[in-house]
């Protein structure tokens, strides 16, 4: 990336080039309005953080301790203030990433208004919220370099060197709020050239990172929701290779996916693959299907399915919705197969969705992979549809009982109740809590750990405390205290919204497009210079 001083010679030199007349035009303010806005388009942002990720990914094979984060968002707004406060608290967006849900979408940006997460929503919304993420992400960037020449500016009126210098130093060190998004693009919202088509789009908007669920995409279900039916293998590496083929026409060469599998909680198949060999992959998934033997064709009713299945005929069970049935406790190893398969067909990283936040459960399953593909990392959905809090008291429980501990003060069917709160064994269960990220990196090979829905969450709770006060007893003291007086406080830039919209930037743009004939916002009679 150049520097504001090569771009500043270099707009002087198009401005004495052939017959131009830029008498107007100042280089410096050009150079700054190009270090505003470092990417020119999406790709060059897919690009930009598939580098991050891969960077990431191989630092993480070296050191376990290096995994990464995000959480989740469904407005560009939220996300760029989930990027501002990290680099706020953290001085650095080093690992932090943030994740685009598909559930929340479903939910909060469909125009049929709020859907269940079954692939019902408009699937350009997909593509369009990761350009409006990374637009924020842009103009956050903008605007505190806008603030930083500023400051600038006001050091060099002063004949403060040291400032200046201070603040330059800034400006040619500054971080980009620009990070990588996964994105999740449920099963593919349709066939394999569906799928191909919307992941182009995602790609041309930004997306550096593709995530993929092996459900069928018409009867998709919430991971953590039941009635989930999955696809034969031919059929989800298919759509791999769709993705793969978008990145590489794109020309993001490191583009990521991430195979996620919901074989764990499926107990459905929509279809029987078309074995060609004893072993294939389409063997192997049929033989996990639930069978019953055929002796004779009085064993066969009117329009039912019979296959030959290591060497016997059998009859697939099915519904009354056509749908197969698999054979009970085969979700753990449909999943590893998943993974297996996956990773070796062009996959590069792996999402099991599971039905608890279990260490022991994880990593199971992630040895089984290992001993085929012995680098295989994890995404792991760190999800709000667990209870958290049931779940490790539940598991502390368990672990204290086995070790021969008196477990007779509690009730381990309510340990949610708030009088446990104080105990010895909620202090341990939200102490597994604090390390459940570290513990299950180092232990079971997640890479990537996420939160899908946080934000829905804290906008509802945000919402209720503010709205029992102030339509309560409090009035608008429920406003100033709880939020207005907090974000002083706190230094939350966004006290200042008029500036967070983007009001001082277009400030400036006024000065520099019209001079001393400017109509500014920001003078005295300016409500934000109260703050």
């Amino acid at each position: 990336m150049a520097s504001l001083k090569q771009d500043i010679e270099e707009i002087r030199q198009l401005q004495s080039c052939g017959n131009r007349n830029w008498k107007g035009i100042n280089p410096i303010y050009g150079a700054r309005m190009r270090a505003q806005n470092r990417f020119k388009s999406g790709l060059e942002i897919a690009k930009y953080c598939a580098k991050i990720m891969r960077k990431d990914m191989a630092e993480y094979d070296l050191d376990v301790s290096r995994y990464t984060q995000s959480l989740g968002c469904w407005h560009g707004f939220i996300g760029q203030q989930k990027l501002i406060a990290i680099k706020k608290h953290l001085n650095s967006t080093d690992k932090c990433y943030l994740y685009l849900s598909g559930w929340m979408i479903a939910a909060l940006r469909s125009e049929f208004g709020p859907l269940p997460d079954q692939s019902m929503h408009e699937k350009t919304s997909v593509a369009s919220l990761i350009g409006e993420l990374y637009t924020f992400l842009r103009q956050a960037d903008a605007r505190v370099l806008g603030e930083l020449f500023a400051s600038y500016d006001s050091a060099l009126a002063s004949k403060n060197d040291a400032l200046a210098s201070e603040i330059q130093s800034r400006i040619d060190n500054f971080e980009t709020h620009v990070v990588p998004i996964i994105a999740d693009i449920d099963a593919g919202f349709g066939n394999e050239e569906a799928t191909y088509l919307l992941a182009k789009q995602m790609i041309e908007a930004g997306a550096c990172c593709i995530q993929l669920e092996n459900q069928v995409s018409d009867a998709k279900q919430c991971g953590h929701q039941d009635g989930k039916v999955t696809v034969p293998h031919e059929d989800f590496l298919s759509k791999i290779n769709a993705v793969r083929y978008a990145f590489i026409e794109l020309g993001v060469d490191d583009g990521v996916i991430v195979a996620r599998t919901d074989s764990l909680g499926a107990s459905l198949t929509q279809k029987i693959p078309v074995s060609h060999d004893p072993g294939d992959l389409a063997h192997q998934y049929n033989r996990f299907l639930k069978t019953t033997p055929v002796n004779s064709l009085e064993d066969v009713s009117e329009g039912e399915t019979v296959i030959k299945l290591d060497g016997k005929l059998v009859k697939p069970e099915r519904l009354a919705n056509g749908l197969y049935r698999f054979k009970d406790g085969t979700g753990k190893q449909r999943s590893i197969l998943d993974c297996i398969t996956s990773l070796q067909n062009g996959a590069d990283l792996l999402w099991i969705e599971t039905e608890k936040p279990h260490i022991g459960q994880i990593k199971e399953m992630v040895d089984e992979v290992r001993a085929v593909i012995p680098n295989a990392k994890l995404v792991y959905n760190n999800s709000p549809s667990f209870n958290w809090t049931l779940n490790f008291r539940q598991q502390i429980f368990d672990d204290w009982a086995s070790e021969g501990q008196d477990m007779g003060a509690y009730d381990r069917d309510d340990l949610m109740s708030e009088k446990y709160d104080g105990s010895p064994l909620a202090i341990e269960a939200d102490q597994k809590i604090r390390t459940f990220q570290s513990d299950a990196s180092e232990h079971a090979g997640i890479f990537h750990h996420l939160i899908t829905l946080p934000t829905y969450h804290t906008a509802a709770l945000s919402t209720d405390n503010l709205a029992k006060g102030y339509f309560g007893e409090e009035g608008m003291l429920a406003y100033v205290a709880e939020v207005q007086r907090k974000e002083i406080r706190q230094g939350i830039a966004c006290v200042k919204h008029q500036a967070m919209a983007g009001s001082n930037m277009g400030d400036d743009h006024k000065e520099y497009f019209s001079g001393d004939q400017a109509l500014k916002a920001s003078g005295k009679d300016n409500t934000m210079n109260q703050f």
